[in-house]
């Protein structure tokens, strides 16, 4: 990505999670870049080609983290764990897009459509992996779907946590919350 193309990138992503998508023109996007509106048109046909970039990103990125972290591991508890502290990891360090993308999550028009289908793309990546862990026996017998979207809710819970904590978070100690309440609970005994 060219070093303009990321300018409107970063700074949509920024005045979508402040503003939201509603509230935020074009105009104010070229302003804050400090671009013409040719030039955002030449990278973006629109605002809605905007969200729709970086929410796919946002996701390629999350999904991309996971998949090389937890091939790593061929312990399913392993792989779990991997995911929390990189969702944690993800909200410390682009707190914006889980702002934009739990802010658009809801509702029936196509950019919420939008986000939950890559939002549920996402947890079925997880429940695939749980799915997995409970068959080889080294994940606790229970719904795979539950799971995984309670894996997923993680990121909301470290959100919250974060914006209750005046945006200070010790990701080390957050994990080890966070897999002593819901990983361990998991695990075979």
């Amino acid at each position: 990505m060219n070093k303009t193309k990321r300018k409107i990138f970063e700074t949509s992503m920024k005045l979508f999670a402040e503003k939201g998508y509603d509230a935020t023109s074009i105009e104010e996007i070229t302003a804050t870049v400090g671009v013409a509106k040719g030039t955002l048109y030449y990278h973006f046909s629109s605002k809605e080609e905007i969200f729709n970039f970086l929410v796919e990103e946002g996701i390629k990125l999350l999904q991309n983290s996971i998949d090389i972290k937890t091939a790593k591991f061929s312990n399913y508890i392993d792989k779990l764990k991997a995911i929390v502290l990189i969702q944690i990891k993800v909200v410390v360090k682009y707190e914006d897009l889980i702002t934009i993308l739990l802010s658009q999550f809801l509702g029936n028009e196509a950019r919420n459509q939008k986000c939950q289908m890559h939002v549920f793309e996402y947890i079925n990546k997880i429940e695939q992996i749980v799915e997995e862990g409970i068959k080889l026996g080294q994940i606790k017998q229970g719904n795979a779907q539950v799971i995984a979207s309670e894996i997923y809710g993680l990121i909301c819970s470290t959100l919250v946590y974060k914006l209750r904590n005046s945006g200070e978070i010790d990701t080390l100690k957050l994990f080890k919350e966070f897999e002593n309440t819901v990983i361990e609970g998991l695990r075979i005994k």
